[in-house]
């Protein structure tokens, strides 16, 4: 599918309106960031940098069709029938962060405002992305269900956004050679296990849970015939775990404690953490706080979690993630084969959001690769993300292949 970058003018103008005083920047802790620093949503990647030796080194050792972005994000406003609904809290400029949140995201997507076309603008830039990479290479297209009470009852109140299961499962059908479908199911329904068995009927590769933001429990036993369904059939469940800043549902924080996941890996269930649990604290079995990546890196180490549990590495090369838990995952390579390529798409648009300078500083990236990379950024987050996280360094010690060869996780199920 052809694209061309289509003006955001509208989006842009509210976004650096809402970010004038830099309130959102610094209560998002971008302080130091620049307020004009906004994704140019450039097209074809120019000539010379295709040849980049960075880029060079970066597909080195990969197989193209093994590596599955597995953590990409539908977003739109629910024009063109894909049934998307954005909630108060990231439309109403009475949320004036979460609202600029949403136009970073949107502006990340270079989904633009043409009326009508918002939805599928965002679609054909995420296709374009994908036509820039080899053959073979895709991205995992997650759904986005809404929170739900203790009940199973839905509340639309609550939720930051909804995408639905039959938009994520269209898109897959309809361009099979880039994009797989993530389902995005609440266990607490009565129908839950049987919605579950039709996603995965449907194609679904994985279920999406965010449960500070859906309000589920992972440890609650009102998701034990959900967990059956997934053991049975192989399909991992991808778990947002630490804290949650991008959304919020209700006061849920702590259902994203990692330990809360005991209970779908004692039931044989897959389990993909994602981030790396590399955001804020929880309780430990003793009762005290401690990092949520360091409770993620505990729960690794239990029997129970030998060949279910697994970790993504999106979002760690972001600025509020610290350059130590990168240094960590880079030196645990007995921890890479159990180690997954996400993107967090649109995210690695987002250009405050990760700082190559920052990453080189740190020692984690060579000087020489900050300018290509820079440039990558305007053309391709996706080529972007990928390429920071293959030339990442410490000592010697960077991400083997394994990282990137994800396919092997999600394509069991059905095979």
């Amino acid at each position: 599918m052809a694209f061309r970058s289509q003006p955001f003018d509208l989006s842009r103008r509210r976004l650096i309106g809402l970010l004038a005083g830099g309130a959102a920047l610094s209560a998002a802790g971008w302080s130091s960031a620049k307020p004009m620093l906004v994704n140019k949503c450039r097209v074809a990647i120019p000539a010379g940098l295709i040849d980049s030796p960075w880029l060079q080194q970066a597909w080195a050792g990969i197989d193209p069709a093994q590596l599955w972005d597995c953590h990409v994000h539908l977003a739109g406003i629910g024009d063109g029938g894909s049934g998307i609904v954005v909630g108060p809290q990231l439309s109403s400029v009475l949320h004036p962060l979460h609202y600029a949140q949403r136009l970073f995201y949107m502006n990340a997507g270079c989904a633009h405002d043409a009326p009508g076309k918002v939805d599928q603008a965002y679609v054909a830039r995420l296709l374009n992305l994908c036509d820039a990479m080899p053959e073979g290479f895709k991205v995992m297209l997650f759904a986005f269900e809404r929170f739900h009470d203790g009940k199973g009852d839905a509340h639309p109140e609550h939720s930051a956004f909804y995408v639905p299961n039959a938009w994520a499962a269209k898109l897959a059908r309809d361009f099979p050679a880039r994009f797989e479908w993530v389902a995005s199911l609440h266990p607490y329904p009565a129908t839950a296990a049987d919605d579950l068995k039709l996603a995965i009927a449907n194609g679904a590769r994985a279920v999406k849970w965010l449960p500070a933001a859906m309000g589920m429990d992972p440890s609650d036993a009102k998701c034990d015939a959900f967990y059956r369904v997934l053991a049975e059939s192989g399909s991992p469940l991808i778990v947002h775990c630490g804290e949650e800043k991008a959304v919020k549902g209700s006061d849920t924080q702590a259902f994203g404690n990692p330990l809360r996941l005991r209970r779908a890996l004692d039931a044989g269930v897959k389990v993909v953490v994602a981030h790396c649990a590399s955001l804020g604290d929880d309780l430990d079995d003793d009762g005290k706080a401690r990092s949520s990546f360091d409770l993620f890196l505990k729960l690794m180490t239990e029997p129970r979690a030998k060949g279910l549990l697994y970790g993504d590495i999106s979002a760690i090369t972001q600025r509020n993630r610290k350059p130590a838990l990168i240094r960590s995952l880079l030196e645990r390579s007995d921890l890479h084969d159990r180690l997954l390529h996400g993107s967090d798409y649109p995210l690695p648009g987002i250009v405050p959001l990760t700082s190559t300078s920052a990453l080189a500083r740190a020692g984690l990236l060579p000087k020489a690769a900050i300018s290509d990379l820079d440039i990558l950024r305007q053309h391709n987050p996706l080529l972007f993300d990928f390429t920071l996280k293959r030339l990442l360094n410490w000592q010697g010690h960077s991400f083997s292949p394994a990282v990137f060869h994800t396919r092997r996780l999600f394509a069991v199920s059905h095979a």
